[in-house]
């Protein structure tokens, strides 16, 4: 769908420059998405793996994450081969919900969503857990899945943006409650980025 390069505003590696890749394609459909464009992978052009890293090449940060959408629809054996060799780390943000990670990842933020289960598979994959925290039971939904995920594995709450001034006081008690859980927020958002 596009890729660009800009500061990583969610999760563990905030305030990093990344290269972000965000493929066409999805079939989990939140309905507080923030990039519904990209769920109809038809409507984008396809290009080349070459052209992708030429791309990523072009900006001195070496982090790519590849995004979506949901990446996973696709194999991305290939493409994570040929930013490895150009000395990209490799990162992913993913629902889970696809039956095989493809890929070879540095990072995989593994950020399950209600609409549709994730692969449970996932679970010891995940280096970073991330969940958006739309409305009070999200919470519980969060929790479902630590216990499954491993020790070493980072925990993040993280407000839909457009709850933001309801529910980041919630996830602010519920973190000081719950400490081995994380807040994330969208900076690139608060700091007007892309």
């Amino acid at each position: 769908m596009e890729a660009f390069y800009t500061i990583q505003g969610e999760g563990a590696h905030t305030g990093r420059a990344a290269y972000f890749i965000r493929l066409g394609g999805c079939d989990v459909g939140c309905h507080w998405c923030d990039v519904k464009e990209s769920w109809d992978a038809s409507v984008h052009p396809k290009l080349s793996i070459d052209s992708l890293v030429a791309g990523a090449l072009q900006y001195p940060g070496r982090m790519a994450v590849i995004t979506g959408g949901e990446p996973l629809m696709h194999d991305l054996t290939d493409l994570t081969a040929s930013l490895q060799a150009a000395g990209f780390r490799t990162n992913i943000e993913t629902s889970g919900v696809c039956q095989v990670v493809t890929g070879s990842w540095d990072w995989i933020c593994f950020s399950p969503k209600k609409f549709k289960k994730p692969n449970p598979a996932i679970y010891t994959q995940a280096d970073e857990l991330k969940v958006i925290i739309y409305n009070q039971s999200d919470f519980a939904f969060a929790e479902s899945f630590a216990p499954h995920l491993r020790p070493d594995c980072k925990l993040f709450l993280q407000t839909e943006w457009s709850r933001s001034n309801e529910m980041l006081p919630r996830i602010v008690e519920y973190v000081k409650d719950h400490p081995q859980w994380q807040i994330s927020l969208q900076t690139h958002k608060y700091l007007d980025i892309p």
